[in-house]
C-alpha cells in the first residue's frame, strides 16, 4: 500500500506541471519565437514533451503539443536561426531534466 501511494503521488506530481503549446506556421501568429539548440549547455529552457494534455499545468519546461491554437497556453514559432528567437530550447529525454536554465526569460511563457 505504501509503495502504491508513493507511486501515485509521483505520477500526480509529474502530471500537473506542464504547458499546452501549439506550433504555428507563421511568426506573426506566435506568442514566442523559439529555436532548438543542439546542446543542453546552450539553452534557456530544457523541455520535455509529455504524452497527454491532462498533464498540462505550470511553466517548468514540460510541454504538451496541442492540435489547435485555441487549446494552447502559448503559441510558438520555431525559427531557423538562434538570433531570431526569443527563447532557446533543448528537448530532453527525461521529465526530470526539464528546467529553466535562464530564469530571466520565464516571463515569456506566463
Amino acid at each position: 500500500m505504501r509503495l502504491y501511494l508513493t507511486l501515485a503521488s509521483i505520477l500526480i506530481t509529474t502530471h500537473i506541471f506542464a504547458q499546452k503549446v501549439h506550433s504555428v506556421e507563421f511568426v506573426s501568429q506566435a506568442d514566442v519565437k523559439v529555436f532548438v539548440v543542439e546542446y543542453e549547455s546552450q539553452t534557456d529552457l530544457s523541455v520535455f514533451k509529455v504524452e497527454y494534455s491532462s498533464l498540462a499545468g505550470k511553466n517548468d519546461g514540460k510541454w504538451f503539443f496541442v492540435e489547435y491554437a485555441s487549446q494552447a497556453d502559448k503559441k510558438i514559432f520555431f525559427t531557423e536561426y538562434s538570433s531570431q528567437a526569443d527563447l532557446l530550447i533543448y528537448f530532453t529525454k527525461y521529465a526530470s531534466q526539464a528546467k529553466w536554465e535562464n530564469k530571466e526569460k520565464m516571463y515569456l511563457l506566463y
